[in-house]
């Protein structure tokens, strides 16, 4: 762990991250051609953002920089990995870690791991489901795509929204600030897929003006939501495709999916630090 990864880390503690947050949220809805249109135009430069993939690419056509950060992408951008037992990629990004549940705990970066349980709100239920699966961590860059799609067909059976914090997810943060996802706030989307359960964990970082999904829209619109678990009942009836979206991020963040022991498994050329895209194969139900 260098210096410059300490110092980053402790610059974040005393920061007012949900202010940030709130404040990150009027700026980036403002609608003011001259402000919005400089902001896209920077983030294109600065991050390299590949524009000849959207719908949409000139910063004109944007009615706020939220709006070029959540563009849709071309129909034949991202074709979907096919076969019913092929694990489609859910997002465009970075895979931070992937690997076993062991003991009830997930890698984090070298040194440190996580509570499985303290992730999924606590919920006894959800720890014994995903105790011993598997799981992967996909950070998205400031010049991904920031829709979430599904990984496999699904019907939403449960929704957990954890309140948190919102350090950054960077690689730099991960590797120094302890138990980073289990203390952010986040939202748990478990789906009923044809082979099982199947966890999708949104979480939340500075500066994300909003976790949102299909069935809710904005979960980021106030301040201090509290904890929150709504099961089926409570819930739209949500059944969602492969490859279909699922929500978006409001400025960047981490995706999490969880799958129960014995149904899924990676492919073995993915690794930590390796770009994936949405609708890449993973993995496959039961051995690649």
């Amino acid at each position: 762990m260098s210096l410059s990864d300490r110092l980053n880390a402790l610059i974040q503690y005393p920061l007012p991250h949900h202010l940030l947050s709130k404040l990150m949220y009027l700026v980036t809805r403002c609608r003011w051609r001259p402000l919005k249109n400089a902001m896209i135009r920077f983030v294109i430069k600065r991050f390299n953002v590949d524009m000849s993939l959207a719908q949409h690419q000139a910063p004109d056509t944007f009615g706020s920089f939220n709006e070029f950060f959540t563009r849709a992408l071309k129909a034949e951008a991202r074709p979907i990995a096919a076969g019913p037992d092929a694990i489609a990629c859910p997002v465009d990004g970075t895979i931070s870690q992937l690997g076993p549940i062991e003991d009830g705990r997930i890698f984090q970066a070298k040194g440190h791991h996580y509570s499985l349980k303290a992730l999924v709100g606590g919920l006894d239920h959800l720890h014994d489901c995903f105790a011993g699966g598997r799981f992967a961590t996909i950070y998205l860059s400031p010049r991904d795509y920031h829709r979430i799609h599904m990984p496999l067909d699904g019907e939403l059976r449960e929704t957990v929204y954890v309140p948190g914090r919102l350090f950054s997810v960077n690689a730099a943060t991960t590797r120094t600030i302890p138990g980073l996802f289990a203390r952010n706030e986040r939202l748990v989307s478990v789906f009923d897929t044809a082979h099982g359960p199947m966890a999708v964990i949104l979480v939340g970082a500075i500066f994300v003006a909003g976790i949102e999904t299909v069935w809710r829209g904005n979960y980021g619109d106030r301040t201090f939501r509290p904890f929150e678990h709504r099961h089926q009942n409570e819930l739209p009836r949500v059944s969602l495709a492969k490859g279909e979206e699922l929500g978006r991020f409001n400025m960047g963040s981490t995706v999490i999916l969880l799958f129960p022991p014995g149904m899924a498994d990676w492919n073995e050329t993915l690794d930590a630090q390796q770009a994936v895209v949405m609708g890449q194969q993973l993995g496959r139900i039961g051995r690649p």
